[in-house]
């Protein structure tokens, strides 16, 4: 599972989530993740700001990073700890982060394995097989929403 040990990964990432309104707060290791829904070492999301700390798995930061992507400016601003959503936006989310990844550039196949990894549910019974062959409806709700190109 790649996490955000690495200095360059971690720039790129401020970068991408930087044009979307997202701010990254970086915590000590050992400290506590200020907003993390599944606990640490997840990341945490309070309103605009994303806490992370090296030991955050990448896609667990894209995760939350998109559910924020993906709300209305009224949830962004009570935004605490809950992205909350329904089923439709949470697929969009993780459309969104596997193709925020590639951004990233990390491959398809590896943000898809670790989604995998983590324990992320799919209809198809993997990330990958669903994201090819089972997301356009998620690819539709963001398409919708200016998230994606048509």
């Amino acid at each position: 599972m790649r996490l955000l040990d690495e200095p360059a990964l971690r720039s790129a990432l401020v970068a991408l989530l930087g044009r979307y309104g997202l701010t990254i707060e970086w915590v000590g290791d050992g400290q506590s993740i200020r907003g993390s829904y599944h606990g640490e070492p997840e990341a945490g999301l309070l309103q605009s700001t994303l806490y992370l700390r090296h030991d955050t798995p990448l896609h667990s930061a894209l995760h939350e990073a998109c559910h924020f992507i993906c709300m209305d400016p009224a949830r962004r601003a009570a935004l605490d700890t809950d992205a909350g959503g329904d089923f439709a936006e949470e697929d969009a989310v993780c459309y969104l982060q596997i193709l925020l990844a590639g951004e990233l550039g990390v491959s398809r196949a590896d943000a898809c394995a670790d989604m995998d990894e983590w324990g992320y549910t799919f209809r198809l019974g993997s990330a990958g097989k669903w994201f090819e062959a089972d997301a356009a409806d998620a690819r539709a709700w963001l398409v919708n929403r200016g998230l994606a190109a048509a």
